[in-house]
């Protein structure tokens, strides 16, 4: 029988003590200690105490050997362009989100795409009857068999290697990390112990065959994956699945990626029978409107390199209860108070009694400043009443000065507004001279302060 040990571990970066502390000395968070009991850890076929390869010999760079990996294709351009290309063998992925946001259907419905390969599906928290049944919703009744892919319903990872022992699969699925458990420690499932332990067994696994791993993990309340800290150094890659679930899209992101990229998103739109790709989400996200209204404008945003437009909306009206509101959803409130401010400094418009609302249509959130410029003629539109043509966008960051500052890939932007039909698109005129005019149809406009702006909108 191994000797059980009393330790204390903290919650946010994993930091190991014998007695419990008030702060970490790790992470400096302040009551995140929490005891475990844990065993003396065992030495199994898969254990993370051995060698991930057969030499340990160093070696010159210039002498280091190695073939090009081929990538294994999740037949999903979405996931794909996230993950670089495919997954690469060997490699050990993570994939977080909120509860009831299509963690498990978005894999599920990758395993079932994927033909030509043997895979295991693991799940700690649905059974093979749940899992079926999902399927045949994903793929339709019937076509499930058409794949060899194998499910079982296990949490204990010495289970689990021997059922991969038997199965022998190309592709290891595992929801989710938390309901795993290993009989090497003895604090339950979800503890930073279990979770440290387990994923670093399936690392040592997945290092050793070459078979890539896919683990799904949950978040905590304030939207950080749940667990230490060192779980997300030890994988490969850490992808983010997010979005609102008013609305039917869904953002997947990479926030670690050793093999690719990190600035790449895929959007899809879910529907009764899974997740559908979007390869166009400006058409998506841009408000399908009958009549044109004040206080709507067009930005020419950037999700990592890939061009979005968005529709921002806008609405002012005068003060009644005293003190004016200002509220913003899917936009920073700080930075909608500083171009409040702009306004009224270096423009001279009266905003200071009236009550501010801005929403950006679709529900998503976003960060990036070239949408300043469409914000602030929102709100000039929705202050005079005047709409803005939904024929034209915008692509400029603002300065406390007033001035219209210049935004990166502005070329890229305006490619895809003339793409999708604009007719005119306002820039900094210190980002024209990267611009070559004749290769657009569209109407580019430069301005440097934003009073030109106006001018050019409302004059």
């Amino acid at each position: 029988m191994a000797k059980a040990k009393s330790y204390y571990f903290c919650q946010e970066c994993g930091y190991q003590s014998s007695s419990w502390l008030g702060r970490c000395p790790e992470c400096g968070k302040f009551g995140t200690f929490v005891e475990e009991v844990v065993k003396a850890t065992q030495t199994t076929k898969h254990s993370a105490t051995q060698p991930l390869g057969h030499s340990s010999t160093p070696q010159r760079i210039q002498e280091v050997k190695y073939s090009e990996t081929k990538r294994l294709p999740t037949h999903c351009a979405e996931f794909d362009r996230v993950l670089g290309g495919g997954i690469v063998p060997g490699s050990l992925l993570l994939l977080g989100g909120e509860p009831g946001i299509g963690k498990s259907t978005l894999l599920l419905q990758t395993a079932l795409s994927i033909h030509d390969r043997k895979l295991l599906y693991v799940s700690g928290e649905e059974s093979e009857q749940q899992i079926k049944m999902r399927a045949d919703r994903l793929s339709g009744e019937g076509r499930v068999g058409e794949n060899e892919l194998y499910v079982v319903s296990e949490t204990v990872t010495q289970r689990i290697f021997e059922h991969i022992d038997a199965v022998q699969p190309d592709l290891l699925i595992v929801d989710s990390i938390q309901t795993i458990t290993t009989e090497d420690v003895e604090s339950p499932a979800g503890s930073v112990s279990q979770i440290r332990q387990c994923t670093t067994e399936f690392q040592h696994y997945a290092k050793t065959t070459g078979v890539p791993v896919l683990l799904i993990g949950h978040i905590t309340k304030d939207g950080t994956l749940a667990g230490p800290k060192v779980m997300e150094h030890i994988v490969d890659a850490v992808l983010q699945f997010e979005g609102d679930r008013n609305y039917g899209y869904r953002i997947l992101r990479a926030l670690k990626n050793r093999f690719g990229s990190t600035a790449e998103i895929g959007i899809f739109e879910m529907q009764g029978n899974g997740l559908r790709e979007v390869p166009n989400p400006s058409e998506f996200l841009l408000g399908q409107r009958d009549e044109t209204l004040s206080g709507a404008a067009v930005a020419a945003t950037l999700e990592g390199v890939r061009p979005m437009f968005i529709e921002v909306q806008s609405l002012v009206s005068s003060a009644v209860y005293g003190t004016p509101q200002r509220n913003a959803n899917g936009f920073d409130m700080r930075r909608l108070s500083m171009l409040l401010a702009v306004l009224e400094k270096r423009c001279g418009f009266k905003l200071g009694t009236k009550d501010v609302f801005l929403n950006i249509a679709g529900g998503i959130r976003v960060n990036d400043p070239a949408i300043d410029l469409a914000v602030a003629c929102s709100i000039l539109s929705s202050n005079v009443d005047i709409p803005i043509s939904p024929r034209i966008a915008f692509a400029a960051e603002l300065g406390l000065s007033g001035e219209v500052r210049p935004v990166s890939r502005v070329e890229q932007r305006i490619a895809e507004a003339d793409r999708l039909g604009f007719e005119k698109i306002f820039i900094s005129k210190y980002n024209l001279k990267e611009i070559d005019q004749r290769r657009y149809h569209i109407e580019i406009v430069p301005v440097s302060v934003i009073e030109e702006a106006f001018r050019g909108l409302f004059a």
